[in-house]
């Protein structure tokens, strides 16, 4: 008897992940989906009342450190029940920001919110680094098990990073490191993957000062009902916007330009319902990247990057307009982007795949719909299962959807992939898509099922990639 409840558990556990595939007929299909989950995901309310950081002692020179003043003044919004904290214009150095439940961070125009360069300015918390789980330095503002929290205005947030401050831990001569300077993050990343690998309890996954891991600028975790609007992002440190395990995440009308190494525009990750609307991105690193954590950590969270809507957003520099990975390993789903621009000879790829078996997982039903493009290095569309070193899960990517891209000055493809013979590109659909200025038109290994209608690329019907 256990025996038969045991099979039939498995089957029902089958059908319930199969059910999870979509196949995509025609483009209406995911539109009204898109609809579905715009109606979902809404901007948290606030109660009418503010506090501005000045009431608090705060001082708006640009010299005097404003962090208890910050910190008095969430705490004391949130104990009230909630509203708005104000920052007035002038410019306020602080270290890092806690934001707690009900509390919008209002930064009004002309207003600068600029961070400390002194790490000690930045507490060790439960935080992800790369998509790996440890105790970091805090994210320059941060959350942890919040719900309907905010920031917003027309200010700017100023990381404050350079290639004297932050940049050179990353040991890249560009950002200013050399020979016999301390401070340099490979040992310490090293170590990370290493108890990452050997599944130690991340709270004791301990680094801060002497490691050099760079902290991201905006991090919720586990948080609900999370709005981000308006405001300027420059200088980060690391990532820029970048909500873990949250739900119901909006961040529209933001606008980041940070060209530091690893200075990802929007990297929310592991997060069920989220929407990037009206932005703008301009980044050292991809402009954004979806993600659901690295390796070991992201497979035994198993939580996915799912139901994501990136929607008339702008991007310039980048390593990849809108990408999906790397740290991708809890898989992804249900990832919709749609009436989006890009436009840089700094961009290196329009829109980007990337995983590896080191990572595993899956990675399924991605709609890219309306994308224009100017000019881009790669490629427009890029699929790449080989993106770091090889291990022992193979990732599955199926079901990905290309609709009126256009690209006016492409690069040196149209489509580059790379994938497992085991494991093909599998569902893969481009439909009215026009692409001109390519060196090559494709360079493909490994796909299944391809169905190619009016593509256009270099002024010639493309019927297959044979």
């Amino acid at each position: 008897m256990k025996q038969i409840f045991s099979m039939l558990l498995a089957i029902f556990a089958c059908v319930a992940s199969q059910g999870q595939q979509i196949t995509w007929t025609s483009a209406k299909q995911p539109l009204k989906e898109i609809e579905q989950l715009k109606k979902i995901i809404v901007a948290p309310t606030f109660k009418k009342k503010d506090y501005s950081i000045a009431d608090f002692g705060a001082i708006g020179d640009g010299k005097t450190k404003n962090t208890v003043a910050f910190r008095k003044a969430i705490e004391t919004c949130n104990r009230q029940g909630g509203g708005r904290v104000i920052v007035p214009k002038g410019v306020y150095l602080t270290g890092a920001i806690y934001l707690k439940s009900n509390v919008n961070l209002h930064v009004s125009e002309g207003a600068t919110v600029l961070f400390s360069r002194d790490s000690a300015d930045y507490p060790m918390v439960f935080t992800r680094w790369e998509g790996m789980e440890c105790i970091n330095f805090s994210p320059f503002i941060y959350a942890y098990k919040e719900e309907n929290i905010a920031i917003t205005g027309k200010g700017l947030l100023d990381g404050n990073a350079d290639n004297d401050h932050w940049w050179y831990w990353c040991g890249a001569r560009k950002y200013g490191w050399h020979e016999g300077r301390p401070g340099e993050q490979k040992p310490a990343r090293a170590i990370l993957h290493q108890q990452m690998a050997e599944e130690m309890d991340p709270h004791k996954r301990v680094f801060g000062d002497g490691n050099f891991l760079r902290p991201n600028f905006v991090q919720p975790y586990l948080c609900k009902n999370v709005w981000i609007a308006e405001v300027k992002l420059i200088n980060s440190p690391m990532w820029n916007l970048n909500p873990v395990l949250c739900e119901n995440v909006l961040i529209e009308g933001v606008k980041v330009v940070s060209h530091g190494p690893n200075n990802d525009g929007c990297d929310p990750e592991a997060s069920k319902n989220v929407w990037i609307r009206n932005c703008y991105f301009d980044t050292g690193d991809d402009c954004i990247a979806i993600k659901s954590g690295r390796d070991e950590d992201g497979r035994n969270i198993g939580r996915l990057a799912e139901n994501h809507i990136i929607e008339n957003c702008e991007m310039k520099d980048g390593h990849g307009g809108v990408v999906i990975g790397s740290e991708i390993a809890g898989g992804a789903r249900n990832i919709y982007a749609l009436n989006n621009v890009m436009d840089s000879p700094n961009l290196d790829r329009a829109l980007r795949i990337k995983t590896s078996s080191s990572r595993g997982g899956i990675i399924e039903n991605v709609f890219f719909y309306n994308t224009e493009v100017g000019q881009y290095k790669e490629a427009a569309v890029r699929f790449n299962m080989f993106y770091e070193k090889p291990g022992k899960h193979i990732p599955t990517i199926r079901n990905i959807w290309v609709e009126n891209l256009h690209v006016i000055g492409g690069g040196k493809y149209a489509v580059l992939s790379t994938a497992y013979e085991s494991s093909p590109i599998t569902d893969f659909t481009m439909v009215n898509c026009k692409i001109d200025g390519v060196k090559e038109t494709f360079k493909v290994d490994y796909l299944k099922n391809v169905s190619l209608k009016n593509v256009i690329v270099n002024g010639k019907e493309i019927k297959s990639f044979d």
